[in-house]
């Protein structure tokens, strides 16, 4: 409002002092009086004044003029100027308009379209480092791979996009299974990026699948100094590493550094039951079984597993099976409920030959989790208690089609494994294997093995009451073979495990 006030105030008074200037301009006498050729102009003062604007805007004119015939044969001889620039401007912002449809065309999926816009773009802009990556793009959109290696080629001329460059060709490599250059592109992104998340993930998971453990191991650390790992995830992983390693070293013969790389994993990641059980013989190579037993306990108490119970079983391996299973009371009094706990404490009954025993420690397991190695328990009890072969061979049978229990199971493509290892033998996924009950296919199975126990008797039953005759020829082949091994000698050191 303030500032309002004050500007009219100024033109006001700029107004006065025109009006006083020209009035007094009038009231002078005399003027100017000018001989130019025979001619004589008499001009008075205002008009003197009029005079010498008009004469000054005369000048600027002229010079304008002159400025601009320089300027004019400056462009002709290829020097930069006002008019150069002007063209240029046209020029640039035209190459953009080419380059902003040819990443619209790209987002679009018009692969042949946003290559013809980029190479538009590229011819009135002259920025390489623009253009060629919406071309590259574009070629490994129509399928052009060639095309695209090439152009990714150019762009490792320049610091700026020798970067991308190095992505491109490494995931062209990727995609055609070239692994070995692929992980020495992806070494070389990262020595140029360290904190870039997908390339983190790209070298981890290709030094994995080529056993590289400690470059792998090492990424990890970086990645996780980046921020991208959460701390406990990276100790989980550092020690999955740290174990394959520690197994890598065994196999060289090292024994001693591979216990204690093996001990080393173990404490970065208590839950991890292999690296457990390697770490518990280690201990009781050393001649620790007080370490070992530890260990296996720590373990046991976060996840039941069978491989603990046999490297539990490895501590005192001569020992009688009642003397077994009182030790075994150090894992058997954790987590009594679990199926695994169960399971273990009905075989080392079995062990034992306390058949009630163990038909009580399975308890309702054949009917809650009816797994082929509780059905499988449930028919050495059978036999150790005199059943008859018919119920045995009906217990087997049963098992034939049952769950296949707890095993490594991959979360990333559910294929299932023998054994623990640090990489998917599948899918590749890394650190993705997990114990637990795998997906069962429903269905009848092809050599239709749900009729078996309408043709050797069913669990629980006699031959002549539900099954076949007892002189059928099913049974005659059945009882040929040895389906029930005896049970576990006393001194077995997988008594207790699956």
């Amino acid at each position: 409002m303030i500032w309002s006030l004050i500007k009219v105030l100024l033109f006001v008074a700029a107004i006065a002092a025109l009006t006083m200037g020209a009035g007094h301009l009038m009231d002078m006498g005399g003027g100017l009086r000018l001989t130019i050729g025979g001619w004589e102009f008499s001009l008075g003062p205002l008009q003197a004044v009029i005079a010498a604007l008009l004469l000054v805007l005369a000048l600027w004119i002229v010079m304008k003029l002159v400025g601009f015939l320089v300027a004019v044969l400056r462009f002709l001889n290829g020097d930069e100027t006002a008019v150069s620039r002007y063209f240029d401007r046209n020029r640039e912002r035209k190459g953009y308009e080419a380059l902003s449809d040819g990443l619209m065309a790209l987002a679009s999926g018009e692969g042949r379209l946003a290559m013809i816009k980029a190479q538009r773009a590229e011819k009135l802009l002259g920025r390489p480092e623009l253009t060629n990556l919406v071309t590259a793009q574009a070629a490994e959109m129509v399928g052009d791979s060639k095309r695209a290696e090439e152009v990714y080629k150019r762009l490792l001329s320049d610091d700026r996009s020798r970067f991308v460059g190095i992505r491109g060709i490494m995931k062209q490599k990727l995609a055609a299974g070239d692994t070995e250059t692929a992980k020495a592109l992806a070494e070389k992104a990262f020595a140029l990026k360290p904190r870039h998340a997908e390339t983190q993930d790209i070298l981890l998971e290709l030094q994995a699948k080529q056993g590289d453990w400690t470059g792998a191991r090492a990424t990890l650390t970086a990645k996780a100094r980046s921020g991208y790992l959460p701390r406990d995830v990276h100790r989980r992983r550092d020690a999955v590493l740290a174990l394959q390693e520690a197994k890598d070293i065994l196999d060289s013969g090292k024994s001693i550094e591979a216990r204690e790389a093996a001990i080393a994993a173990n404490r970065k990641s208590p839950d991890l039951v292999p690296a457990a059980a390697m770490a518990a013989r280690g201990y009781i190579a050393d001649g620790k079984p007080k370490y070992a037993s530890r260990v296996l306990r720590k373990a046991w108490e976060m996840a039941p597993h069978p491989d603990l119970a046999a490297a539990f079983a490895e501590i005192a391996p001569d020992e009688s099976p009642e003397d077994r299973l009182k030790r075994f009371k150090a894992l058997t009094s954790q987590h009594p409920e679990h199926a695994e706990t169960r399971m273990l404490l009905a075989e080392l009954n079995i062990a034992a030959e306390d058949f009630p025993a163990a038909r009580r420690a399975l308890g309702d397991l054949v009917e809650t989790n009816p797994t082929a190695r509780v059905l499988t328990i449930m028919a050495a009890i059978e036999r150790g208690e005199g059943s008859d072969d018919a119920v045995v061979r009906g217990w087997l049978t049963r098992a034939l089609t049952a769950p296949r229990g707890p095993h490594w199971v991959c979360d990333k493509c559910q294929a299932v494994h023998a054994q623990w290892g640090p990489v998917c033998g599948n899918c590749g996924g890394f650190d993705t294997l997990t114990w637990r009950e795998p997906p069962e296919s429903t269905g009848p199975s092809a050599t239709q093995t749900e009729m078996l126990p309408l043709i050797v008797g069913a669990p629980g039953t006699s031959a002549a009451s539900g099954g076949a005759p007892a002189d059928a020829p099913a049974k005659a082949e059945v009882e040929d073979a040895e389906l029930v091994p005896e049970a576990p000698p006393a001194d077995s050191p997988r008594a207790g495990a699956n």
